[in-house]
């Protein structure tokens, strides 16, 4: 028993230093999300860079392998240290950015993001952990950047960007990059961008595909020029519809960095007037020559209408959020909830579940007692709808009585579902008569949400 007595010790003493380093690690925390709190839907005046007229022998070590080209030199360093850049979106393209500009050097970085750190971000949203899950994203980001770089001065703005606080936040930065993923947003950015004359580097990315532009810069056109109308909110796929693979908003954030860079050190970026198109299918970029300044364009135009930020949510028809996008394409007596839906299914009424998700998502996760036609296949009236025909005539033949027979139609977010629902009723034959279609309120999200804790998200 004696000799138990000093390894026991030594445990407790370990035991101890573990307890003080989480008790700092917890007040580091507190300290940071009360500078959080205090950046919340406020935007704060910021004191001008101290201007640098040489580089200390720390600076030339650091950034010994870029002064060594002759394209960036001394000069440039300084110029990037005078330089700030507020990226909108410390997402996919937004953490690689982030990354580049501030181990290159940049003055100041304002990281501004309203969003939490979710686990779906994690394979292409690089600046962030595992631990970090839960945490603002602009904090997250912004605790990463220090840990790269302590020289630069890093400013997390955990708020969304709207028509209030756009133009206070970025007339005080000298170049701006858009990483945010939606269409209100764009537009949002842009005409600040305009209405105070600061360069805006844009990137997108969806799928394989990849693009970027700079807007409003010596001259070059605006966004509202190439596109002066919204596109129809229900056309519009981001990543969360549509899906990416991580590393290809990796590198078009890099390539933002790039053109940022360029801006920044004096040497000038050469996508005014172009599009950068990146295809990672096949491994290719190509370049298209975008069309001047427009002299009608509604911001930058000779005589503009837009003199002050709009309602950019009305005027796009959508959200300024990158989640999955919510339609409302029926009425209440077309649609049933995921809870009247599961009283059906433990009732044992008969019924056919109809799921239109594509079959990639279908492989991912589905109800066992589900039949699956993708959307697409219903809109083109292939070789499926025979089968669907089928079913719904086995149906009716399962049906007692007068009983009119009910097709539920489901997917991911209760989105297609309500779009199917409208080509079901449509369908013509006498299989699809005398037969009632309603969809799935919130789909397959809403059901493991709500009913079943276990079914994947995705």
């Amino acid at each position: 028993m004696a000799e138990e007595v000093p390894c026991l010790k030594a445990r407790l003493a370990e035991k101890d230093k573990e307890i003080v380093a989480l008790k700092n690690q917890l007040a580091q925390l507190e300290k940071d999300n009360m500078s959080l709190l205090e950046l919340h839907d406020k935007v704060t005046i910021l004191a001008p860079l101290k201007s640098k007229t040489a580089l200390s022998s720390e600076d030339i070590m650091r950034y010994s392998r870029q002064l060594l080209l002759p394209d960036l030199g001394v000069k440039g360093q300084i110029n990037l240290s005078k330089t700030s850049v507020l990226v909108v979106g410390c997402g996919g393209l937004g953490c690689p950015l982030a990354q580049y500009l501030s181990a290159a050097g940049i003055g100041r970085l304002g990281l501004l993001d309203y969003d939490e750190v979710e686990l779906s971000n994690l394979h292409r949203q690089v600046l962030h952990g595992e631990r970090s899950q839960g945490q603002s994203k602009a904090l997250s980001a912004a605790s990463a950047v220090r840990r790269l770089n302590s020289t630069v001065e890093c400013i997390p703005y955990q708020l969304q960007l709207t028509s209030e606080n756009a133009l206070q936040l970025i007339q005080q930065y000298d170049i701006v990059a858009d990483c945010s993923d939606n269409v209100p947003t764009r537009y949002l950015v842009n005409d600040a961008c305009v209405l105070t004359g600061t360069p805006l580097v844009s990137a997108s990315a969806l799928r394989m595909e990849g693009q970027l532009s700079v807007y409003n810069y010596r001259g070059g056109p605006c966004y509202r020029c190439l596109y002066p109308v919204p596109p129809p909110a229900e056309t519009v796929t981001n990543c969360s519809d549509g899906g990416v693979l991580g590393v290809v908003p990796g590198i078009m954030g890099c390539f933002q960095a790039l053109e940022v860079l360029k801006i920044a050190s004096g040497r000038g970026s050469s996508c005014s007037q172009q599009l950068v198109m990146f295809d990672a299918q096949d491994t290719r970029f190509r370049s298209i020559k975008l069309r001047p300044k427009q002299a009608g364009c509604a911001v930058c135009g000779e005589n503009p209408t837009v003199t002050q930020l709009v309602d950019y949510e009305t005027f796009c028809g959508s959200a300024a959020t990158d989640k999955c996008r919510r339609l409302t394409l029926l009425s209440k007596d077309q649609r049933i909830s995921v809870q009247d839906y599961k009283s059906i299914v433990d009732d044992e009424i008969s019924h056919l579940l109809l799921d239109v998700r594509p079959l990639v998502e279908v492989d991912i996760c589905h109800l066992p007692f589900s039949l699956n036609i993708p959307l697409s296949c219903l809109e083109k009236g292939s070789e499926h709808i025979q089968l669907l025909k089928e079913r719904v005539t086995q149906l009716k033949q399962q049906m007692a009585g007068d009983c009119q027979p009910t097709v539920y139609v489901i997917c991911k977010m209760g989105n297609d579902s309500q779009k199917a629902v409208h080509v079901l009723e449509k369908m013509s034959g006498s299989e699809m008569d005398n037969i009632t279609v309603k969809d799935i309120i919130g789909g397959l999200m809403a059901w493991a949400k709500k009913i079943d804790p276990t079914f994947p998200q995705y």
